[in-house]
């Protein structure tokens, strides 16, 4: 017989599929942020010098 106990179950367990599906969308959507602003962040740096952003930095 299934239990509601949450006490020794992970919580995401307890999460409903729409739930689930939000969290993956924003996090997905936070993702891309971060990709966009390291993308423009080293779009002038040189290659084979990592951590030197170019002028535009």
């Amino acid at each position: 017989m299934m239990t509601n106990r949450i006490g020794n179950k992970d919580v995401a367990q307890q999460r409903s599929k729409s739930e689930k599906a939000r969290i993956r969308a924003s996090n997905i959507a936070s993702e891309a942020e971060k990709k966009a602003i390291a993308k423009a962040k080293y779009r002038n740096a040189v290659k084979g010098q990592p951590g030197v952003p170019g002028p535009a930095a």
